[in-house]
């Protein structure tokens, strides 16, 4: 499978800010923010396979800015590092005020997709080429953040084993809505 280059699986993404995306202090939600981010993010992760995409893990968002109402925020993804089935996605979100045309990074963003089969199963992906000073600085930085999340992944699983030790219980219902123990 022939490696492409990061360009290719550019995407963008912009929208305007309104009043049911903001919470109470009249910025952009989190939550909101962060479907835009995966909604991009497996657009280029797609484009870069040309298979469907599924969402492995978010492996990092900072919010740095906050995004107001009236606001343009500008999603540029595309994929700077790739494993055999899977993809890191790296997401820059800007904001701007369409007033004044003042512009700054809202958030930033990794996130890990695989490529899918049409059973579901991980197929194989064809590696990247990066060509701009940012995509070779990326690219040469993801193995660090690969092994991060696998030490991330290892620890999220002892913790769950952990937690199902602890509380045989843990899908019951009944409990997490009531406290109540059934059986």
């Amino acid at each position: 499978m022939e490696a492409k280059p990061c360009k290719l699986s550019r995407c963008v993404k912009a929208n305007i800010v309104l009043p049911p995306d903001t919470q109470h202090h009249h910025t952009l939600f989190g939550g909101r923010l962060m479907q835009l981010i995966d909604e991009v993010a497996v657009l280029s992760a797609t484009r870069h396979a040309r298979r469907p995409c599924v969402t492995a893990s978010t492996d990092s968002v900072d919010f740095l800015s906050p995004v107001r109402v009236g606001d343009s925020i500008c999603l540029v993804a595309y994929v700077t590092w790739t494993s055999r089935t899977s993809m890191e996605v790296f997401i820059r979100s800007t904001a701007e005020d369409l007033m004044t045309g003042e512009r700054r990074i809202a958030a930033v963003s990794f996130q890990t997709l695989v490529a899918v089969d049409e059973a579901g199963k991980p197929v194989p992906v064809p590696g990247v080429i990066p060509e701009t000073e940012e995509e070779e600085y990326l690219f040469k930085t993801a193995p660090n953040r690969a092994i991060s999340r696998r030490v991330h992944r290892t620890e999220t699983k002892e913790l769950i084993d952990t937690l199902t030790e602890i509380n045989t219980n843990h899908l019951d219902v009944n409990e997490q809505l009531y406290g109540v123990v059934t059986g």
